[in-house]
């Protein structure tokens, strides 16, 4: 592809920093009828409180728990495939946050957000995995839609090549502030901004304040199908194609089975999806693949390398419970 996309070439300390929300990712099997009973529509990530939360653990079986959160995800993927990288999220000092902390730093992640004694309890995220594998999430957020700028240190922001934002943030009035107040930092230091747009739903309750943001600060963009779609107001793919080639630097979206787009330049790639077995969960696919397409990026490579480098590492998680690799992904790769 005809490429235009500006490599970060100076050396920085660290090659990304992630914000998003610290959540405890409770991986839980089901069947179709638990959703319907519940009245979940699959797919979808829906926000609960704490009594919602205890009523679901209560009706199910927890198989796995992970230190998660869409940011968080990407950010240990980084990690995990050699790369100097911290997260960003607020966690209280409670049992889940205890759990998040050591977790997250089994992956050479660098966490050094300190607890909270006050406020709500560390966020978390039931993961229901159907046969189908696809997943649905009812998500308790707990402190962190009390993220704040007073979390941050700005000062590593300007040391990075890198600042990866997730769209969940922006359900926060505080976190959204603190998240404008980071890509300010970032854009007055060259440091280059990645937002995720996370969820269709999310685009959907802030559709006009994302396209106001990317604008104005983001030089990346990663997003699913739908999210675009939602982005548009589109109901094919194929409409949005000359909005995607105005919306900012890069754009990446993922497609399933059917691969990913890479968009620069006014050219768009198709990268193939690789399957690296029987697909099982689909939890933190998107998040892996960016994860690996950073990577790349990072590296120096093509964007049609950091597509393939994405579409491994995402393949490889979905034969598998989580969004934590049960294989060493740098061999993988190799």
């Amino acid at each position: 592809m005809r490429e235009s996309f500006r490599h970060i070439e100076r050396k920085r300390i660290f090659d990304l920093i992630g914000l998003g929300n610290a959540i405890v990712d409770i991986i839980v099997n089901i069947k179709d009828e638990f959703l319907e009973i519940n009245k979940l529509e699959k797919g979808s990530m829906n926000l609960i409180n704490s009594n919602e939360s205890q009523t679901l653990l209560e009706t199910c079986k927890v198989i796995k728990k992970i230190s998660g959160g869409s940011s968080a995800n990407t950010v240990v993927c980084l990690a995990e495939l050699g790369n100097n990288v911290q997260f960003i999220g607020r966690v209280k000092n409670d049992q889940f946050g205890n759990f998040f902390s050591s977790d997250i730093k089994k992956s050479k992640t660098i966490f050094n957000t300190t607890p909270t004694n006050e406020g709500a309890s560390t966020a978390h995220s039931i993961i229901l995995v159907t046969p189908d594998a696809q997943r649905t999430m009812c998500t308790y957020l707990g402190a962190s839609i009390e993220f704040e700028s007073k979390d941050i240190d700005f000062n590593i922001i300007k040391k990075s090549k890198y600042l990866y934002l997730e769209g969940y943030l922006w359900d926060s009035e505080l976190a959204k502030n603190a998240f404008l107040n980071a890509a300010q930092i970032a854009k007055l230091s060259n440091t280059k901004i990645i937002l995720s747009l996370s969820d269709s739903f999310c685009v959907e309750r802030h559709r006009e304040s994302f396209l106001e943001l990317i604008d104005n600060y983001v030089d990346i963009v990663f997003c699913n199908e739908s999210e675009v779609l939602s982005l548009f107001k589109k109901d094919k793919l194929s409409s949005c194609k000359r909005d995607l080639y105005s919306l900012c630097e890069l754009v990446v979206v993922t497609l399933g089975k059917n691969g990913s787009l890479v968009v620069n330049n006014n050219d768009a790639k198709v990268i193939k999806s690789i399957t690296k077995g029987k697909v099982i969960d689909t939890t933190g696919a998107g998040d892996v693949y960016a994860g690996g397409f950073i990577h790349g990026l990072i590296n120096n490579y093509s964007l049609k390398k950091c597509g393939e480098i994405g579409s491994i590492c995402a393949g490889q998680i979905i034969t598998q419970l989580g969004s934590r690799s049960n294989i060493d992904l740098k061999e993988l790769i190799k």
